[in-house]
């Protein structure tokens, strides 16, 4: 019973931890040699992204090269309480989304300047991997629709990524990190936003239903005589108020 109490509440929440860490315990066992076509076949960099987008945009968001002890403590938090708040498909869409559109703004523009000459053609195969663009989206999310506990823990998961991790790092030079995780941040709020005006808007529209329907039973009632006889005489008919 807990388990599928667990998995109705934190389903995608669950899945997405479990398999950063599999993901981690995986990488940790392979040769350095393996590790590097690892993480060069899973990076959204532009080389990769023009001939093969599917599978490193799905892998990169698992594998990471460093720091496999603190993704976990940094993702639980976050994306748990995402998932507490917005339900295991709206926060799977919303991070998707941050993650997929957050990889595609920075790499384009690292393409972009590329083409015309401002990097060297090397950088089309630098390495990108990592669940920071998910955790970020699920930060957003908690922050936008969490209780004042799930907020906490966002806001100090966000302070341990700006500071220590500096996210934002070189995003004056356009820097490919600090592009996407900005571009993540973004997509997850305007998503996020417009489920919750969606939301709002089905509301309101059900609860103007309401007075209509009790109105139309209100002449139901009168129609079909529902009304209890009052015990006043009538205006026409019997002096003892025996009418409806």
């Amino acid at each position: 019973m807990t388990v599928r109490v667990l998995l109705r509440h934190y389903g995608f929440a669950t899945a997405y931890l479990a398999g950063v860490v599999a993901a981690g315990l995986a990488y940790t066992r392979l040769d350095p040699h393996a590790q590097a076509r690892l993480i060069a076949w899973a990076s959204t960099n532009v080389a990769n992204l023009e001939h093969e987008p599917v599978g490193p945009l799905l892998v990169s968001a698992f594998v990471t090269s460093g720091f496999f002890a603190a993704w976990p403590a940094l993702i639980a938090p976050a994306v748990f309480g995402a998932n507490r708040a917005l339900g295991n498909t709206r926060t799977a869409l919303v991070c998707l989304a941050g993650h997929v559109i957050g990889s595609l703004v920075s790499e384009g523009i690292l393409a972009y300047r590329i083409d015309v000459g401002q990097l060297a053609a090397a950088n089309r195969h630098i390495s990108d991997v990592g669940p920071s663009y998910v955790v970020l989206s699920a930060i957003v999310i908690a922050l936008i629709c969490g209780g004042w506990l799930v907020r906490a823990l966002a806001a100090a998961d966000l302070v341990v990524l700006v500071f220590p991790g500096q996210i934002f790092g070189g995003l004056s030079q356009l820097d490919v990190a600090a592009v996407g995780h900005l571009t993540a941040a973004l997509t997850a709020a305007a998503a996020t936003a417009l489920i919750l005006s969606r939301q709002s808007r089905n509301g309101s529209r059900n609860r103007s239903h309401k007075p209509n329907q009790n109105q139309n039973q209100h002449q139901n009632d009168r129609v079909s005589g529902g009304y209890v006889t009052d015990a006043h005489p009538d205006q026409v008919g019997d002096r003892g108020g025996a009418g409806t």
